[in-house]
Formats: structure tokens, sequence, C-alpha cells
């Protein structure tokens, strides 16, 4: 097993040390589908992306990472994804109609990952909103991820300043799941994706395999542990007719069509929704209940590293099986729906260098804004 650090940064290292005389922005560009053009750019390491009340687009971002180390001070995630140095460059962005990036908070707490697997950074993994509030899900806090003295956890982002309501770091070390990791175990965790549900957020924990429930009053629940062999792996996540609606990356090296769709029910049970996918790392449902997966990489001829432009976003037919409606995507990392109809993707979201991360637009044929 390994964690999404690992799973994400090492498969795509050595494609993008092959891709150095490209630009990152090249590289994630070529080959789009027709129905797909690049929205926005400057981004470091693009990950959840939600429209607020003011109708931008807030994108959260992993950052730079930083160079402290806490090496001595705490248990360290062991080698090779391990041990991270810390910093305090990740970001909240935001893009309006016409695709222009402007920072909402910065200094946010990033880390590194160990340069032997690309030095994978996480920092603000996702974003929701409750009653007009923008709260932020942090992956690059704790000390075992080079920052003493702080934790992972949801901020409150209130006129830029930010507030931490609930510490996932201290939830998880007081409560593991059923089959923790061992060669490659988190402390503070590896958060990815947050969704809202009236006044409660939903959290993914990869490493962990779990889901939480986090109210803006701090408190912290287990909604459902995933852990039991065969690693899981949950990611991104959506909410949809009383369910969540869960992706996974599935064990590494990544067999294409092992990774699935879970519904997890608000009472904590889980079924499977859907097969046949990849590298999951985005979930979404269109205005009429169709279902999409947003695939990382779906070309990994282990143990060469996977292609570059084989991210896609695929969607779920009458069949069972899943068409092709965006590809050509460079390590996308997530993606959702505007009030437009078209989609919105994180693009080149790890390993693509400073501002090389993109937010690119696609159209979704039948789902256009005048159709609803």
């Amino acid at each position: 097993m390994r964690p999404l650090a690992f799973r994400l940064a090492a498969a795509a290292a050595v494609t993008i040390a092959c891709l150095a005389d490209v630009t990152p922005a090249t590289a994630s560009a070529a080959g789009l589908s027709a129905n797909a053009h690049v929205f926005a750019t400057g981004f470091n390491d693009p990950r959840g992306l939600h429209f607020g009340p003011d109708g931008a687009l807030y994108v959260a971002e992993g950052g730079l990472g930083g160079t402290r180390s806490t090496v001595g001070q705490c248990t360290q995630v062991p080698p090779p994804v391990g041990p991270y140095t810390g910093g305090d460059s990740a970001r909240i962005s935001r893009v309006d109609e016409d695709g222009v990036r402007s920072t909402v908070i910065d200094g946010l707490l990033s880390t590194n990952a160990n340069p032997a697997i690309g030095g994978d950074i996480d920092g603000v993994a996702d974003l929701a909103w409750i009653g007009g509030k923008l709260y932020a899900l942090t992956a690059g806090g704790g000390c075992s991820h080079g920052n003493a003295g702080t934790v992972n956890g949801v901020l409150r982002i209130d006129h830029g300043v930010p507030e931490q309501v609930a510490n996932l770091s201290a939830f998880i070390m007081a409560n593991p799941t059923a089959h923790e990791p061992a060669e490659d175990f988190e402390p503070d965790g590896t958060w990815y994706g947050m969704v809202r549900v009236g006044n409660t957020l939903y959290a993914t924990e990869p490493n962990h395999s779990e889901i939480d429930a986090v109210t803006p009053d701090g408190s912290v629940r287990r909604l459902v542990d995933m852990s039991a062999e065969p690693w899981v792996g949950p990611t991104a996540l959506v909410y949809h007719r009383g369910s969540l609606y869960v992706g996974n990356l599935s064990p590494f090296p990544a067999v294409p069509g092992a990774a699935k769709i879970f519904k997890v029910n608000l009472d904590g049970t889980f079924s499977v929704f859907a097969t046949g996918l990849t590298t999951v790392v985005g979930v979404a449902f269109d205005r009429h209940g169709r279902l999409y997966a947003l695939e990382s990489f779906t070309s990994f001829p282990f143990p060469a590293p996977p292609a570059a432009g084989s991210g896609k976003v695929v969607r779920l037919n009458s069949y069972g099986g899943w068409d092709e409606i965006v590809t050509g995507l460079n390590f996308p990392t997530a993606m959702t729906f505007g009030k437009d109809g078209d989609l919105y993707i994180s693009n080149c979201g790890y390993h693509c260098g400073p501002g090389g991360g993109q937010i690119v637009r696609a159209s979704v044929a039948g789902n256009s804004e005048d159709q609803g």
C-alpha cells in the first residue's frame, strides 16, 4: 500500500522529468479534446474547486511546499514517502468569469514529500461553503509534514482570516481505523475531498481509508471505515439524492479498470455503485443526474510512468460502461460543474512547477444552461 502522495507523485515524477524541456502549460494543454480549453492559469498544484455564492470559482492549491524539517521532533512518515519538509505556501484562489485569478488567502500550510518520489506537494485540499462562509480542508499541516506545532483540519475563512474549526490530526490519532497502513503510515493524514450536506462537511482521508463528518462547531465523527483490504483510498466525493458517491484510487501499481465509485449512505453503510475506472480523483453529477468520473491517468504500464495527457473525464452510460467526455488532461485532480453546465477541471494538479497548474473548462453535450 502507498498513500496518495506516493501513488500520484511517484507515478508522475518520471513523466514530468521526461517533459523537462516542455513548459507545464504546453504539456497540460496539448492534446485536449475539442470540447475543452484552458480557462485559467497560474496555479500552484490546484486541487478541489467549487463555485462560491458570488458566482466565482474558488480553487484550493497545494502550494510550493517548503524546507522546514521536523526529523527528530516527532514520528515521521516512513521512506520513500517521508520524511516531509514543510512551509507556508498554500493558498486559495478566486477566478472570475473571465478566467482572471486573484488570491483569497495565502500563507497556509504546505508540505513536500520525499524527493525520492518526486516531492509531491499537499496544502489546501478542498473547499466548501456553509451559510456564505468558506471552509477549507487542509492536508499540509502537522509535525509529520514538517510543520511543527500545527495540525491538519478544517478552516473557516472569514474576510481573508483563517480560523481553525476542527482538528483532524487529533481525531485520526485518537480514533485509528481498523487496518492502519504500516509501511507508509501518515500520522496527520493526507486529506483529499470535502463536500457539504446541510450544515455538515464530509471529508475523505485516503491513507487511512476513511470518511469523517465535521460540523461548524468543531465536532468530528467517523462516518465510515473503508480500511479493510484491499486498500480503497477514497478520494473525491459528491452528494446526490440522499447519498455520497465516492471515488477511489485502488492499490498500486494501478490496474486499468480496478478503481470504483462507492455509494455511501449517511448512516455509514456503503456498497459498490460503479466499476471499471482508473485512479479516480473526481466525481460529479450533471443537471440530468448523469454520473461523471475524473481519472487522473489511465495509461500506467508499470514499472514505466503513466502517460502524460492520459487523464480523462468519463460518464456512466445506460449499459454500465463509461463514455469519454474529456480527454488529454495532464494529471488532473478535481472537477465541478458550473451553473452554465460546463465542467471545470483542476489540470496539471501536481508536479508541474510553480504557476504550472490550470483550470480547464469543457462543454458537455446536452448539459448547457439553456437546456436546464
